[in-house]
């Protein structure tokens, strides 16, 4: 399953069933909100990509159990403003 292309729609039932994906489910519905805020806040309005994206996972050891981390890097990708006025910039970006 590791060589195959990812798609979407690839969980049959919404909510998700399976415990692991259940909980990345819960992540997102839980801190989805802050999330999206945090990133707005550095980077502007915008999104964070889900075609350019890569993931790492890593093991962390801990007296009180095992833990995952993981680091997901997305291409942040400006909203772009039609029809803005002068008091709107024409990209998302955050002025820095």
């Amino acid at each position: 399953m590791l060589n195959e292309p990812p798609y979407r729609g690839s969980i049959p039932s919404m909510p998700p069933t399976d415990p692991l994906i259940y909980r990345f489910y819960e992540l997102v519905m839980v801190y989805g909100t802050t999330f999206k805020e945090l990133i707005q806040e550095e980077f502007g309005d915008g999104i964070m990509s889900a075609i350019d994206f890569n993931m790492d996972m890593a093991r962390e050891a801990d007296n009180k159990g095992d833990r995952v981390k993981l680091t997901m890097s997305g291409k942040f990708l400006p909203y772009k403003y039609y029809g803005n006025d002068d008091d709107t910039p024409e990209y998302g970006l955050k002025e820095t």
